[in-house]
């Protein structure tokens, strides 16, 4: 394959994961164990081999962006750690994983096994695998597609376009349209047409900086027993029950509670990660139903927001940024500092994940979660994610942050066994 560049976002995503680690990590639960451990790793490893996507490396350049290029699948992409015991101590060990954060420039993912795990599923142990993959190489839903294919989900992951050499020569007229595109989003905003930008909202405890223990926990529930219209809404409102009331707890005044939500953007694919964030208010005064029947509404207008032309114009604008302009941009950037306001107070990334036709060996899987990164202004992120009919609604939590992570966790479930 040869080489190709990144795209613009790709390429930020890359250079910033050095001051904020952003790795990804997609947890896979399987019934029981495979009859031949080492020959189901085999197998995962064969479609790896078989797949382009899965053996591209990032090869950093002094001038211009970076690019992808292609290698070999290597052994040490595949780690059998030892039997961890119960489920908590598996999540344990997950949440450790953090620690070492993959070089996309050595290798964009890693898969770990966790074997003979014991209280995740009834009827005896489980086998968890868990792909950790450098958010470089993909958003969630690329991410989960790849993490399918080593799974044996008959399907390809195509290529993202080359990133073309001269796109930079295209800023100027980029941007004149993109201030064109603006200016008609300013008069569609003012005539009611579309919603305004969201509003940001007070830092609370939940934004403070990660520190102490780390803990990740999941609730799985069936999908019939999280209420309607989606999921996602659904746990979002019931978020919103759990958080306002653990922060009035903890002393914080939770009446402009909002969530940080990752919507996929509007349009082709053009990168690897293709998704923005939008800021959505969780109505904590409210009763459980006009509360969801609000957040539902207000996804609906952000997503038609972002689906504006204006969006897809500031999109191209920035894809033709010059590498070296963008790469100064991302040195400016300083982790260290606070903000008093922020776009949300949680981060909730929903991914359904499919049709549960997965397998580990002969082992099939029955359940799917994941643990957005936390960050400076982050020190909580749910994520909630779904194959077949079971729901995993998972909580990635800093100990300044939250304080107790079992007692939110009780309130999140509470809170989703209220709501039906």
């Amino acid at each position: 394959m040869a080489a190709r560049n990144l795209a613009a976002v790709d390429a930020q995503t890359y250079w910033m994961s050095a001051k904020i680690p952003s790795d990804q990590f997609l947890l896979y639960g399987f019934a029981g164990a495979p009859a031949d451990l080492g020959r189901a790793v085999q197998q995962i490893r064969a479609r790896a081999d078989r797949c382009p996507e899965l053996r591209l490396r990032v090869r950093d350049r002094e001038l211009g962006y970076p690019e992808w290029v292609s290698g070999s699948v290597a052994a040490e992409q595949f780690v059998v750690h030892e039997a961890p015991g119960s489920w908590r101590d598996c999540l344990a060990a997950v949440a450790g994983l953090a620690d070492d954060q993959l070089d996309p420039r050595h290798l964009a993912w890693r898969l770990h096994v966790l074997p003979d795990v014991s209280g995740l599923f009834d009827g005896g142990a489980a086998t968890v695998a868990v792909l950790q993959a450098a958010h470089v190489l993909g958003d969630g839903v690329r991410s989960s597609a790849l993490a399918a294919l080593l799974f044996g989900r008959a399907q390809t992951v195509p290529a993202v376009p080359a990133r073309p050499g001269w796109q930079s020569a295209t800023l100027p007229w980029r941007a004149y349209h993109a201030a064109r595109a603006h200016r008609r989003l300013s008069r569609d905003t003012d005539a009611g047409l579309v919603a305004p930008q969201a509003d940001s909202r007070p830092a609370l405890r939940s934004n403070s900086r990660p520190d102490g223990v780390r803990s990740i926990r999941t609730v799985i529930r069936h999908r019939s027993q999280i209420p309607g219209p989606t999921v996602t809404v659904a746990v979002l409102a019931a978020v919103s029950t759990a958080l306002s009331g653990h922060l009035r707890e903890l002393g914080d005044d939770p009446a402009r509670l909002g969530a940080e939500v990752p919507m996929a953007k509007a349009g082709i694919r053009t990168a690897h990660n293709h998704f923005g964030n939008v800021g959505v208010d969780l109505h904590p005064e409210l009763a459980y139903p006009e509360r969801a029947a609000r957040i539902a509404e207000e996804l609906d207008r952000r997503r038609r927001r972002a689906a504006h032309p204006a969006m897809l114009a500031a999109s191209r604008a920035t894809a033709a940024v010059p590498a070296a302009l963008l790469r100064w941009g991302v040195a400016q950037f300083d982790p260290t500092l606070r903000s008093p306001t922020v776009t949300g107070n949680t981060v909730v990334s929903s991914v359904n994940r499919g049709a549960a036709d997965l397998s580990f060996g002969d082992a099939p899987v029955r359940m799917t979660a994941g643990y957005p990164a936390l960050s400076p202004m982050m020190g909580v992120t749910h994520g909630v994610h779904g194959i077949g009919d079971i729901i995993a609604i998972s909580v990635h939590a800093a100990e300044s942050a939250i304080g107790d992570a079992n007692a939110y966790v009780d309130r999140l479930s509470a809170a989703l066994a209220e709501a039906r």
